[in-house]
């Protein structure tokens, strides 16, 4: 199962794109806009966090999205200094009807799959991901991160 989902991901990443040409949005964004969507205003750290990714890259997409209208940038009232990225009404519309098309198209095609399947599929994910975030954490640091030389 996890030798089989780097190359699920990759063609996940393609299969995406090639639905969002015509948007000249990037797979990033997508999953920028789609927790901007499910959880609202978020700042770049947080979403950084819910993606697995480092702030950097995610700001880029932030700053992406921004220039397409779709994305902009608000107070915090939280935090002076870490602004709240949240969906434009353009952001808004385009994201839900891409996730709409997805769906529809998701339904069709795994048609024969039933809930249950759908569950299990999840609960493994979801067990699988917990536990690679732990070994992520608590793993040592591979000989060249500490200057050992492995030769």
């Amino acid at each position: 199962m996890i030798r089989s989902l780097w190359p699920l991901h990759r063609t996940v990443v393609r299969a995406v794109e090639r639905e969002l040409t015509a948007t000249g949005m990037t797979a990033g964004q997508h999953a920028v806009m789609d927790e901007l969507r499910r959880g609202g205003p978020r700042t770049v750290p947080q979403l950084a966090r819910l993606l697995g990714l480092d702030r950097q890259p995610v700001q880029r997409l932030v700053n992406d999205a921004t220039a397409l209208g779709l994305a902009e940038s608000t107070p915090n009232p939280e935090h002076r200094r870490s602004r709240l990225i949240r969906l434009t009404p353009k952001g808004e519309a385009t994201i839900r009807g891409i996730q709409e098309a997805e769906e529809t198209e998701l339904r069709r095609r795994l048609s024969d799959l039933t809930a249950g399947d759908v569950t299990t599929a999840l609960h493994v994910l979801r067990r699988l991901g917990e536990e690679f975030k732990d070994l992520a954490q608590d793993a040592p640091p591979h000989p060249t991160e500490r200057g050992d030389d492995p030769r």
